[in-house]
């Protein structure tokens, strides 16, 4: 049975990655409306995998006895300055979400709730990928600095991302 803090913080996590996955989808549109098809089809496979992510969180719940609780989920950001500001917003959003999967993992350790620990172990290694992932994108734009040329290719690697 997962204890009532628990349940609340598991749900809380829920509703943050679905958050996650509403703002992929707005960086997603934003690249689409700058023409960034590439890294608008990153985006896409980012938001399904945060949607995955919120899914686990509520099926954990479900297994565990819990009841599930969905709450309002903010709108997030649609303009961005530019292809680096979006990417920088994702890790940005990665490096909160890591803050959160190591508070839940933290508190199952102090309710010595190991089912909630081993399935939080996913989410700690998982976090690690999704930063790099996101970091190695901004270093990437960082070095293309706006030539057009690199921005190309790089929207082209981009899109060849695979999943979804």
């Amino acid at each position: 049975m997962l204890s009532s803090t628990l349940e609340v913080a598991f749900n809380d996590q829920l509703g943050a990655e679905l958050y996650s996955s509403h703002l992929y989808l707005a960086m997603s549109a934003y690249c689409e409306s700058a023409n960034q098809p590439g890294a608008a089809r990153w985006f896409r496979l980012q938001a399904a995998e945060e949607r995955e992510h919120a899914m686990k969180f509520f099926g954990y719940v479900v297994d565990r006895g819990g009841r599930v609780a969905l709450g309002p989920i903010a709108g997030p950001p649609a303009e961005f300055a530019s292809l680096l500001d979006a990417f920088q917003r994702a890790l940005q959003a990665e490096r909160e979400v890591t803050a959160r999967i190591n508070r839940l993992y933290g508190a199952a350790v102090g309710e010595a709730d190991y089912a909630a620990q081993a399935f939080l172990q996913w989410f700690v290694q998982e976090q690690v990928e999704e930063e790099k992932q996101a970091g190695d994108v901004v270093e990437m734009l960082a070095v293309a600095d706006d030539v057009p040329a690199s921005l190309f290719m790089l929207d082209r690697e981009l899109g060849s991302r695979q999943g979804g």
